[in-house]
Formats: C-alpha cells, structure tokens, sequence
C-alpha cells in the first residue's frame, strides 16, 4: 500500500529534472533573520517574492520523501493505467508534495491526486493541457462518467487535468472521522493553514513541470472558488500559465481580510433572492413559516437529524445556500418543502417533520463528506487579518430581516440566507462538532500569508477571459468589478443568462465563449 492506495503493476515515474533547469536560476539571497526587521508590509512582499521565486523551485528539487519508519523511499509522482468511460480516456496521477512549501523539513509529505483526460480518438495527437480548479473550498473535482458538458467541449482541444484540490477527494481526504487523529486544536489549526489557494497553486505548479512536456505553461480553468486560486496563480506563478478562463470566481483582493465586505453586499442579493423565491412559489411562504414554528416549539428548538445533529429554525435558513443561488435551485427547494410533513395516518396522531424532509437537509448540507467548506471557508479571504467570523457579525446589522422565529410570529416570509457559515454550526451540525476548537482558532488567526500580489496582477501578461454572472449570489459583480479593474488584460463576459452553476449548466457553451473570447473568434467589443 502507497499513503492509501494500491501501486499499479505497471507503472510511470516522472521526474523530469532536465527539463525544468531553467527554472533553477533564479537568486536565493534571502536570510530568515531578515523578515524579524521588516514592517508588516515589507514582510507581505518579501512572502511574495519567496513563493513567487522560492516555492516552485524548490518544489521542482526536492528530495523523494521516505515512507515513515521503514526508510522505503516512496516515488514523488506515480501515473496508472489508461482506462475508459464513454468517449474518454483516463489515467490517475498521484504526487507526493510537501504539506508546507515554506517550511518542507517541518511536516510530512500529503498526496495530491489528479485525474488526465482527452477524448477517444486522439491518443496520438500532441494537445496542450488545461487544468480545471474546482470550486469550494474543500470540494474534490467531477467524477466523469462520460464525454459531456463542458469537458466533452475541452477535450476537443486540451487534454484535461482534473486535481482534487488538497485535502479532498483522493488527495489525502481530510474528513470528520480522518482529522480527528490529530487530538490538539492548536495542531490541528496550524495543519489546516497549509490548505488555503497559495498551497493549491504550489501544488499546480508541482504536477506541471512533472506532468506536461518540458514542463509548459498550461491553461487553467477556474470555477467558484477555483477562480480565486486562479487569480493566486496570476499573482505568483504567472509562468506556469498560458491563459487563464474564470468561471463565477473573480475575487476581492484587498489588503487585511475582505469577507466584511463580501458579506455586506452579499447579504443585498441573498434579499433579492428570496423575493424571486417567494414570488414564483407564493404558497411556500406559509409552509416555511409553519416549518420554522414547529421547530422553534420543538424540545431543545429543533428536531434530530437522522446523523445526530439538530435541525432548527436557523439551520433551516442555510437551505438558501444551494437553493437560491444554482440553476433549477428554486424548484428543488419548492419540492423539498412540499413533502415537508408527514401525512396523519391515525386520527390525533402528533404533527412530525416527514424523513424525507431531514434526510433531504442532510443531503444538500454536504459537511459530513466536505468539512473543509466550513472550517476554511472564511479563511480564504484573509490576508494579514482574522475573519473573527464575519458572516455571524454582519448578520447581526441585518437580523431584523433574517430572524425566522419573529419572521413566522409576525406573518412575514421567512428569509432563508445564503454562502456564509456561522459559529453555532459546530454546536448543531454534529459532523463539525469536533472541529469548533480549532475553527475558533483560525477565525481569530491574524497572521494570514498573502493570497494576491496586487501589482503582479496590474502588470499581468497572461490572456484571461472570465464569465461574470450579473446575478451570482455567491460572488458579488459589483465587487467582481472592482478586482477586474486591477488585473491588466482581463476580459469580461457579463450576463445573466445563466446563474452561478453556468459552467455546469451551459453544456460547453460558457467554456466555448470564454475560449472564444481569447483565441479571436469573439470580437472585442
């Protein structure tokens, strides 16, 4: 066994150091005593420099790691065999990496796991890579399970790389029942600060100059969350792109931590939301008003959920989170809540919440499979500054609104809220129960490394097209806006013709337009 899976039979080692020489040049003429001397600020750009310069190399020259005590030395990059699924072909790639760039001596190695693509019938032909970013945080990429959507359109062109981004999915999973073997709150903090977009990026950087011919630039596909590692990406490694394509994910990129920011004005269109909600299912204000009462009213002000946890009137609201804002999210939630009772069967039997209902929640409350999303999920906006859990903070400006008891009580619709995570989670939701310590932990860490480098992106060389979707309730346009403004060349598709999920939801259609929109076929304006 190799950290959790098989080694194949026949197998491919890549480790290529010829051809990333070049890359070898750069000066090193930096002292850690130095950063003790610097100002907060200085510190921030000598960071910079260091990933920039230091990260990738060094990442290209390390040494194979040893397997725990046997003193086995385990290979950095291990490739299997070619398999099939209807009009694709497929190879695994696993790569040892270092948990933290900065400091490799100081932790283990993790696995990253990625997955090549390209399209049945071109086997022979040379075709350039495209990396796809998953969104998230702390979601794995799709499973293919056939030539569609988007990647059927890709692989006309690129061969494509699917890597689970650290921490999930096949690379080195971190889930409730694996991180609770780290027993210190403190450690298990200082782990989880290795798996935010700058280790993403290094982790890119690792399998490119392993994985594409003499280590060429590549493209890269970003999705939500996976366009913020993007735009990390254009900060630090700029050579390691060809282009860029961002999907739903441009971020803000202001000094300190920007989710104040980002929840203010995301809270404007969560309001919106819910009033095209009710508007297209009206009957739906009563339900959710009789759900929230019976649950407020409940022993304990909920009801258990069929994992152990609790399902109350605020747990309830999280529900806008896949509800409002995804392609065919409004009809899902109309059909969840139509099937939100249990019939009486028996004359004065007791009113009861359907299990339908419950095990549908849980369904769509995915943390007992993808925790990550909410132990980091503020962290991914902090640079230099803690988040001191700022969705739960400027809830409270708005909690005359969003207060679903009194909502019910006075006969108004209850409004259900959207991509924020708040502390009495990890009291209600049991899979995240044992992580509440060191959630804490990271919502008040103040010293953040940088994820953007504001005057690389202004001087930016790299080709980058990105859909901005007009109504996104998960990235803010006017905040999309003022980033665009600073990343030199970038291009901008606005509309509202799809929502968030438009890469999924548009077949090829979003990737052909982006694409479209660099190799010439659009027109500039």
């Amino acid at each position: 066994m190799h950290r959790g899976f098989t080694i194949p039979k026949m197998l491919k080692i890549h480790a290529p150091p010829t051809l990333i020489k070049p890359l070898l040049s750069f000066d090193l003429s930096f002292s850690s005593s130095i950063s003790a001397t610097l100002s907060p600020l200085q510190s921030a750009r000598l960071h910079r420099v260091r990933l920039r310069r230091t990260s990738i190399r060094a990442l290209v020259t390390m040494s194979v790691p040893k397997s725990g005590s046997t003193g086995q030395s385990m290979p950095e990059h291990v490739a299997g065999n070619w398999y099939s699924v209807p009009g694709l072909r497929l190879r695994d790639h696993r790569f040892m990496v270092p948990l933290d760039y900065e400091n490799r001596e100081a932790y283990s190695k993790i696995s990253i796991f990625a997955r090549e693509i390209f399209a049945v019938g071109k086997e022979e032909q040379p075709m350039p890579y495209l990396l796809y970013l998953q969104g998230g945080p702390g979601f794995e990429c799709p499973r293919p399970t056939e030539a569609s959507g988007w990647i059927l359109k890709a692989c006309e062109e690129f061969r494509v790389v699917l890597m689970d981004q650290r921490g999930t999915g096949l690379s080195t999973p971190l889930t409730p029942s694996s991180m609770q073997q780290i027993k210190s709150a403190q450690k298990l903090a200082d782990y989880l600060t290795h798996f935010r977009a700058d280790s993403i990026v290094n982790d890119a950087e690792f399998i490119r100059v392993r994985l594409v011919p003499e280590a060429r630039p590549w493209t890269v596909l970003g999705q939500s969350y996976g366009g913020f590692c993007g735009v990390t990406y254009l900060s630090f490694a700029p050579q390691g792109l060809k282009q860029v394509l961002l999907t739903g994910g441009i971020p803000p990129i202001g000094d300190g931590c920007t989710a104040d920011s980002v929840y203010r004005a995301c809270f404007e269109q969560i309001i919106h939301q819910n009033e095209k909600y009710y508007k297209r299912f009206p009957q739906d204000i009563e339900i959710v008003r009789d759900v929230v009462t019976f649950l407020a009213e409940s022993k304990a002000g909920g009801v258990p959920l069929p994992s152990g946890g609790i399902l109350t009137p605020r747990g309830l609201q999280f529900l806008g989170l896949s509800g409002l804002g995804s392609s065919a999210g409004f009809e899902r939630l109309h059909y969840m809540f139509e099937r939100a009772w249990d019939p009486i069967l028996v004359p004065g039997a007791p009113k009861q919440i359907s299990s339908y209902f419950l095990n549908t929640y849980e369904n769509w409350v995915s943390f007992d499979t993808n925790p990550l999303y909410a132990i980091l999920h503020e962290s991914i906006y902090c640079q230099g500054a803690s988040s001191r859990w700022s969705a739960h903070r400027v809830r409270a400006d708005h909690e005359s609104k969003f207060d679903a008891i009194k909502a019910a009580k006075e006969g108004r619709p209850v409004l259900f809220t959207g991509e924020m995570i708040f502390p009495w989670m990890f009291d209600e939701v049991k899979a995240l129960r044992p992580f509440k310590e060191a959630t804490q932990l990271l919502a008040e860490k103040e010293d953040w490394p940088p994820l953007y480098d504001v005057t690389a992106l202004k001087n930016n060389k790299v080709p980058v097209a990105a859909a901005v979707y007009y109504e996104d309730m998960y990235v803010n346009f006017k905040l999309v806006k003022e980033t665009a403004s600073q990343i030199a060349g970038i291009r901008l598709w606005i509309t509202n013709e799809y929502m968030h999920s438009g890469l999924r939801d548009g077949g090829g259609q979003v990737f052909d337009h982006l694409m479209g929109m660099l190799n010439g076929k659009k027109p500039l304006f």
